[in-house]
């Protein structure tokens, strides 16, 4: 906040705590943002955890990265949803990964409690996030909600996420980490397909944008087509049943 007011004398700038690994707390968030103001325009669904090395759960007991990754992000938009109704064009923006062109929807072991792989299951909670982009677009549309939903990814990018992943780590892949971290571009430049997403007129309702060099991994927004799973519409309303469901949300 000291940072943008900096460049931005004039802005006007608020903090809200919300801990996107605890259903309470998103309620809880939402409800103090309720209170303070009558409509919302904008929402940025960017919270991150990718590969613990060990499985872990968030304080209502799911799987960490699909809970905070994925899970949060319906629950806090739909506790959300009679704001952004009332909002000037709102957009709803979820952020998902390349990693999610290697995702699947596993039903059988949705929280990974009989087998689980750090990457797989972080590829899981990214493909979730593009299947709710999709999901919210085509809802919204046919229930004449007025909220625009898009997904974006940053391609690869240097952020702490992949260089100051937990646990110990091989030699080999501290120094592959470390050698990325050259080659891979800025953050800042990794967050234009989100920015893009978020307040670029042209940007449609149901797209999905990344970088557009290299597989979508580095490069300027550009729309590009989701991977085939993503576009799943018969898997996509599975999982937002389901995930009313763990979440104790009903969008309508």
């Amino acid at each position: 906040m000291a940072a943008i007011g900096k460049q931005v004398p004039d802005a006007q700038l608020r903090f809200g705590e919300v801990d996107l690994a605890s259903l309470a707390s998103i309620s809880a968030f939402a409800a103090r943002l309720s209170g303070e103001q009558d409509s919302l325009d904008l929402l940025v669904n960017n919270a991150g955890v990718m590969t613990p090395p060990k499985r872990c759960v968030t304080h209502d007991g799911f799987e960490l990265q699909f809970g905070t990754n994925y899970l949060s992000h319906f629950a806090l938009t739909a506790h959300l949803l009679p704001l952004l109704k009332r909002g000037h064009q709102p957009r709803v923006i979820t952020v998902g990964s390349v990693a999610a062109r290697r995702g699947a929807i596993d039903f059988d072991d949705l929280q990974a409690e009989r087998s689980y792989r750090p990457f797989p299951v972080y590829a899981q909670s990214k493909l979730a996030c593009l299947m709710f982009a999709f999901e919210l677009s085509r809802r919204s549309r046919a229930r004449g909600w007025g909220v625009d939903s898009l997904a974006a990814h940053p391609g690869l990018s240097r952020t702490n996420l992949l260089y100051n992943a937990p646990g110990r780590q091989p030699l080999g892949t501290y120094m592959m980490r470390r050698t990325l971290r050259f080659l891979l571009q800025s953050a800042a430049q990794g967050a234009l397909p989100t920015l893009f997403a978020a307040t670029d007129p042209g940007a449609r309702d149901g797209a999905h944008y990344g970088p557009d060099r290299l597989w979508g991994t580095r490069g300027h927004p550009a729309e590009e087509t989701p991977p085939a799973q993503a576009r799943d519409a018969a898997v996509a309303a599975r999982l937002w049943q389901i995930s009313e469901e763990l979440a104790g949300v009903r969008y309508e």
